[in-house]
């Protein structure tokens, strides 16, 4: 057991400064995001005033096209509003704000991530990030690529980069997972009861045995992955390995801690690192492909890996130590 708590102190320490360093980079990219849309040159001969005739969204494995006239710049800013939003939430609770979870992770060897929104959102996005790495190297070893959709505008595409952590999680997770749930293990029925259970369901739902809960979250994740395969403009099969892990991942994200964890981590997997991207893309002139090769975004993936690994130790320690400290109890 002290060996263990060491441990688990040892690897707080780096891992405290590792998020930190993540956080200060998420704040940037709000910013650079905006630099992107309004006066970076990616989109070519369209820009952020250029119309649009149809806002795209991919729900439960459908691609919509919802007839609505916009300009790209209105339907980003107000996405992007939204995320800023639930950034500043996610940084101040939900028990504990940012900086005190970060706190007392370093000087008194606290692990329980839990206590603050934010703190948790990065250890589950640097997890997906280790594992979408090691899935990756597996699948080239095999010759399995995975390629993107072709999208005709960099622009229209950072735009869709931008809407897809709300559209999606609302699609997949609160409709396929919250929705679920709420009709197998509600134990009262009330349109209040119904909204905050899907925001988050663990905290409202009398839920005593995972089992079921993990089922549906598996389910969902598998055909998560295969829609990014199979619906509208799809991604190369190698995508579905990938996407179907962390959609498994999000679903619990959801499920556990709500559905503004979710959103979030679905954000950083896109938005944060897209943001750096196209920037720098811009930046030095070179294609979003070109971009990905830059040291700054080696750099940057290094970081993400880094904590993952450390999250990944973390959370495997956490729950033999609980473990233990049952069996103690008992």
């Amino acid at each position: 057991m002290p060996n263990l708590n060491n441990i688990l102190y040892g690897c707080g320490i780096p891992l405290s400064a590792l998020v930190s360093v993540i956080f200060g980079m998420m704040i940037l990219s709000f910013p650079l995001g905006t630099y992107t849309v309004f006066n970076s040159n990616i989109g070519d001969d369209i820009d952020y005033n250029f119309p649009l005739d149809q806002f795209d969204i991919f729900i439960a494995g459908l691609n919509l096209g919802i007839p609505l006239e916009f300009e790209i710049g209105d339907m980003f800013i107000i996405f992007w509003s939204i995320f800023v939003i639930l950034f500043v939430i996610t940084v101040l609770g939900p028990k504990n704000n940012f900086f005190k979870s970060i706190n007392h992770l370093l000087t008194k060897g606290k692990t329980n991530t839990d206590t603050n929104y934010l703190v948790n959102i990065i250890k589950w996005f640097s997890i997906i990030v280790v594992i979408s790495g090691i899935i990756n190297f597996i699948q080239e070893s095999f010759g399995i690529s995975t390629l993107p959709p072709d999208y005709v505008n960099d622009l229209t595409l950072f735009l869709a980069i931008t809407i897809a952590p709300i559209t999606e999680e609302i699609g997949f997770r609160v409709m396929l997972i919250g929705i679920p749930l709420f009709l197998i293990f509600a134990h009262k029925s009330s349109i209040k009861f119904f909204f905050t259970t899907l925001w988050h369901p663990y905290n409202n739902l009398h839920i005593m045995q995972n089992r079921r809960v993990i089922g549906i979250i598996i389910a969902v994740g598998l055909f998560f992955g295969l829609a990014h395969i199979i619906s509208g403009e799809p991604w190369s099969e190698g995508k579905f390995a990938q996407a179907a892990i962390s959609g498994i991942i999000i679903g619990w994200v959801y499920y556990r801690y709500g559905l503004i964890s979710a959103v979030l981590v679905h954000w950083a997997t896109n938005y944060f690192i897209y943001s750096y991207i196209f920037f720098i893309s811009d930046l030095n002139q070179i294609s979003i492909h070109n971009a990905l090769s830059h040291s700054m975004i080696g750099t940057l993936e290094i970081i993400l890996v880094v904590t993952g690994v450390l999250s990944i130790v973390m959370v495997v320690l956490n729950y033999f130590n609980i473990k233990n400290q049952k069996k103690l109890s008992q």
